[in-house]
């Protein structure tokens, strides 16, 4: 398993999972600031509403635990069976463990004379008033022996009362309220993040995060969020039109209808008779950014009373993709077209680009009456259920060694449309299929921090904001199926 990053220093031993593995230390830097939540930093453990054992880890017989008090959001580290000048201390991440420095060696102290045993102060595990999601653990080491052991990243049980709450919340320690986004800048996966956090929040009725939404939109660019690759803008086009449909923010409506017109200027019957191009250099034409055009323009039609131009172009979509030869004999889409003779390129079937087109043709089903798209919507879902999965758990093609970054959404991506396409449909027919898919994430692919990886059926993994929001993803696609 590959560790999260760490800051090099002295070496550490850090439980992950169960396994002790030697990594460098985060080197000694005093909280500069005090964090206020409930209660303030600083706090007698002996005050606290309630103590839960959350992890403990060993060094030179030396047990360094971490407790939790869920009730206030706080958390206290303790050293026992060990010596004088023994040392334990906290560090706390808003990043899901990625970086700590500004928190670490939080209540920093030593078993004084004639102890074997000593603990910290209690310190907030969150800072809602920074908007920080927060992560902590407990560290500790042996006199002057320099190795330091620390336990697995943890948190309180505020707001992680369910699964999908506890996984989205992990996507949120990933979210730098500084910058409005996860990556550091508006990408296509902040798109799919900022669509999975508005379907949990719509699913259950939880808007603890709803802040990220007017974040994105203010700190990048607002009315714009296009750039050179078609399917980046489809991408932030959904993501605007469903913060419109859950908060009723009239400037998100305009910026999904600026990004389908934006895509309009790429379609092009010049080559290949439709379609459009994957970016503005107008050399690939491919599944996804055609997926998601039809998506977006029957979405905005049936979101705006009395539309008939993005009714048309969704109509023209459907009317060149279900022709193009992209949907192969097994019902599945590859990835695009060979230039060169127009046909199928029989590149991966992607699990994303089975996903995106149900949701397209179950809305451009609900403009139209056509109930024979739902048919082919479910001739493709069934037919990636069966040959994408491993054992009933969902694997992209890529996986487990040759995905990029871009995959890790990819699978999120289909669970999420695919639950779409059965709620709107009311179809059952998927529950169990999507019920396994949550299942396995939690048995085999989650940490105690509520992190998720690649693999859904293990071993964990890969821990980044794009395989958390596929992890996230999966569990909102769980929630609130048809006849459940």
């Amino acid at each position: 398993m590959r560790p999260r990053p760490l800051i090099t220093s002295l070496s550490v031993v850090t439980l992950l999972s169960g396994l002790a593995v030697v990594l460098p230390a985060v080197p000694a830097a005093a909280a500069n600031t005090v964090v206020c939540n409930i209660y303030c930093d600083v706090r007698d453990p002996a005050l606290a509403a309630s103590t839960r054992n959350a992890a403990t880890a060993t060094v030179w017989s030396r047990n360094i635990t971490l407790y939790v008090d869920d009730t206030d959001d706080m958390a206290w580290g303790q050293i026992s069976n060990g010596s004088p000048t023994d040392e334990v201390w906290l560090d706390r991440s808003f990043d899901g463990g990625q970086t700590w420095a500004s928190g670490s060696k939080l209540g920093d102290t030593t078993i004084p004379s004639g102890d074997t045993g000593w603990r910290t102060e209690m310190y907030n595990v969150d800072n809602p008033s920074a908007y920080g999601v927060g992560a902590v653990r407990a560290c500790g080491k042996a006199g002057n022996r320099v190795d330091i052991v620390c336990t697995p990243w943890l948190r309180s049980t505020v707001h992680a009362g369910t699964p999908a709450a506890a996984s989205v919340t992990a996507l949120m320690q990933y979210f730098n309220p500084a910058t409005g986004s996860w990556s550091g800048g508006p990408s296509w996966q902040d798109a799919n993040a900022m669509t999975d956090l508005i379907d949990y929040m719509q699913l259950t009725g939880d808007s603890t995060y709803a802040y990220a939404i007017s974040m994105m939109y203010q700190d990048n660019g607002g009315a714009d969020f296009t750039d050179s690759y078609i399917d980046d803008t489809g991408w932030w086009g959904m993501a605007w039109l469903r913060a419109y449909q859950y908060t009723g923010n009239a400037a998100y409506l305009q910026t999904a209808e600026y990004d389908a017109n934006y895509m309009d200027q790429y379609w092009d019957t010049g080559t290949c008779g439709g379609g459009v191009w994957w970016s503005t250099a107008e050399t690939v034409k491919n599944a996804i950014p055609n997926e998601l055009f039809l998506e977006l323009n029957a979405s905005l039609h049936n979101a705006i009373s009395g539309d008939t131009t993005y009714l048309g172009r969704a109509q023209q979509e459907w009317n060149w993709f279900s022709q193009s030869g992209m949907i192969n004999s097994q019902h599945l889409v590859n990835d695009g077209l060979n230039l060169s003779t127009c046909q199928n390129n029989g590149a991966p079937t992607y699990t994303y680009n089975q996903g995106v087109i149900l949701t397209g043709l179950s809305q451009l089903s609900l403009a139209t009456g056509n109930t024979s798209l739902l048919s082919t919507a479910n001739a493709i879902a069934a037919a990636a259920a069966a040959d994408l999965t491993s054992n009933g758990v969902l694997v992209d093609p890529c996986e487990p060694n040759t995905c990029a970054t871009d995959g890790y959404s990819f699978k999120g991506v289909f669970v999420r449309d695919l639950a779409e396409f059965a709620r709107t449909t009311k179809t059952s027919a998927y529950n169990q299929f999507l019920n396994t898919q949550a299942s396995s994430i939690l048995a085999n692919d989650t940490d105690g921090d509520g992190q998720s990886g690649l693999q859904w059926a293990g071993p964990l993994d890969n821990l980044n904001y794009p395989d958390q929001q596929s992890a996230s993803d999966a569990r909102n696609a769980a929630l609130d199926l048809p006849g459940s």
